[in-house]
This record gives C-alpha cells, structure tokens and sequence, in this order.
C-alpha cells in the first residue's frame, strides 16, 4: 500500500504540509524501498476487515476508488479528485478498517506532532466566536495542496450557547483536468469547532479553536489560530486571518488562509491582512488567490459512476497501475529493485 497513504483529512477546512514536489513523490517507491511490503498483513482485509473489503469490492466503483488512489502515489490534490468522483462510505470504512483499526498495512507510528502545538505570538486575544457565524468565502490560501481548491465556502452555525462550540459546513468545488473533460465535482463537508480560547485564559500563543475527528475514513487533528480580524465597522472591510497546524497520519502540516464576506477579498482589506500575517511571521506574498467565480454548469457527481466495468477493465484494476496488487504489494513487477 502507499508508503504515504494520504492527507486526505482536513483538507477543505484547513490544509497540510509544504511538502516536496508532488509530481516527484512515489509513495510506492518510499513503501517498497523501506520494505513495507513485506510487513503488509494480506490476511487481515478478509479476516478482520472482511464485511469492509467484501461491501467496497462487491461493487466496480468500489475498485476503481481504490485504483485511483493508488495511481495518485500519495499526491493530494489527485487524491482529492478521487475521492470526488469515487467517494462512498464504502470507501471511508475500508480505508479506517484496514489502515488506522487493524494496520492490515504498515504506516508510520509514532509521529511527533509536537509542531502543532507551537503557535503564533500574534493571536487575536478574547476572539468572539459569534463574529464567525454566518457564511464566509476562503479567497486566498498559503498551501496549494490543500487550499487551491475553487468555489470555498465555509458556514458557521453556534451549538453551544456562549459559541464555545462551532460547527462547519465546508463546500467546494474539485476541477476534472481539461485533458479528462474538464468540468468539476461538488462536495459538501462538515467539523466540529471547539473554542479554546473561551474555555481558558488562553496565552498569545494558544490555539484559538480546534478541531478533530475522521474525513474520508482517516483520523485528523488540527489546531486553528486566529491572526488577524476585522468586524468592517471601519475602513477596512470584514476578514478574518486564519493559520492551523495539525496532523494525519502522513505527519504534521500547517498554513493559512483568509476568509471575507466576498467573493474576493476587497483591496482594502489586504493592508490590514498584510501587517496581520506579518506580525505572525508569515509573508502575505507567498498567498494565492482561490477562484470564487464559480461558473454556472452541471457537476460532475454521480453516485453511480465507474459501476459499469468490463473485462478489460476489471484486469486493469487488479493488475494495472495503482491496482488491488500494488495495494497489497507495491513493486511486485520489480520496478523499486536495485
């Protein structure tokens, strides 16, 4: 299986690692080279992930969500793609199954996640969390891994009385490659928001909020830290500068985004969100724009796509690249031999 499996939690609320080159990465080379492959329980997907395995394979879609995956060798926005078009619960148990409860694959434990714990100096004191209910757009981000996604929308809604508890309702669009069609996939998400800075007598430098729990099968955690506001009674127009730093079992990761009440953020917010990313160490050119225009078109979703699979296609997703063998066994044609 991936030497790396994948990021694939919080990517829409927050974000991951700067990593090395994605198009670089061979998470089935860094697996065969330490000799994962010898370490994989082949046995465990039927005997303790049996009904998993059996519900997710019993259906084409199932296999090709897997194969997908595979050929993206731990490179996350292609990851993202597949979980777009071939995402199920199906999918989500199997990878919980067989990767986080039972380690029927090696992945690496043990991780120090000390980093995430590390804030900024500059946090915003006394946050109001009620100033966060409501619908934001993410117009610009700081990791391209996971914040380059177009059409970000992130709504708030209070479950606690004093907003010490948040919740969020994450949307977003995933583009399909021009030279696969072109168009795009919709995906509608949700976290759970627990406000520290309300539940302590927090230091400059403490986590604001956090969140935890399981996206796409796969545990995550992530701290988030308030850096920057404005509530627009002003000049400068309404915005909120977050930074996170969380973890997955790929590691630890970290970036920033900006949130605003428009589309894109106005020209007079980006002095006030400058000096704020500053403060906290961070340059406000290494920021990218996020693409809210969001043309009008059909998504690409259906629950039903890739269930029609013909003989020469089933062989393929067994035998082929990023197939059920390289899953199990990664480099059993010989291609990570030295």
């Amino acid at each position: 299986m991936l030497g790396l499996v994948l990021s694939s939690a919080s990517v829409f609320g927050g974000s991951a690692a700067l990593a090395a080159d994605p198009a670089q990465y061979d998470g089935f080379a860094e697996y065969a080279k330490e000799n994962k492959m010898e370490q994989s329980d082949v046995g465990c997907f039927v005997q303790k992930c049996g009904d998993q395995t059996k519900a997710l394979f019993s259906n084409p879609r199932g296999i090709k969500g897997v194969t997908c995956l595979g050929r993206c060798k731990g490179e996350q926005a292609c990851a993202t793609r597949c979980f777009a078009e071939y995402g199920s619960e199906d999918l989500n148990n199997w990878l919980s199954c067989t990767i986080e409860e039972n380690e029927c694959v090696k992945v690496p434990k043990n991780v120090d996640n000390s980093a995430e714990n590390v804030g900024y100096t500059a946090v915003v004191r006394k946050f109001d969390p009620k100033s966060l209910v409501g619908t934001w757009y993410k117009t610009d981000g700081l990791n391209p891994n996971y914040d380059k996604f177009d059409c970000q929308t992130n709504t708030f809604t209070s479950s606690a009385p004093d907003s010490s508890e948040l919740d969020m309702g994450i949307f977003f669009r995933v583009q399909r490659p021009e030279e696969a069609g072109g168009g795009f996939w919709e995906n509608s998400l949700t976290e759970h928001m627990v406000v520290d800075s309300l539940l302590s007598d927090a230091s400059p430098a403490e986590r604001t909020m956090h969140t935890e729990g399981k996206m796409y099968g796969l545990q995550f955690d992530e701290n988030w830290y308030i850096i920057g506001e404005s509530d627009g009674k002003g000049e400068v127009p309404p915005f909120v500068l977050v930074a996170y730093k969380g973890h997955t079992l790929q590691g630890n990761y970290e970036g920033s985004f900006v949130y605003s009440k428009e589309p894109k953020l106005p020209e007079a917010a980006i002095p006030a969100v400058r000096e704020a990313a500053n403060k906290a160490g961070l340059n406000w050119d290494d920021y990218f724009r996020i693409d809210n225009t969001c043309p009008v078109g059909e998504p690409l979703n259906d629950s039903k796509a890739g269930t029609g699979t013909s003989t020469t296609d089933w062989i393929d997703l067994v035998v082929g690249e990023g197939g059920v063998i390289d899953w199990i066994s990664p480099g059993w044609r010989g291609e990570y031999k030295k």
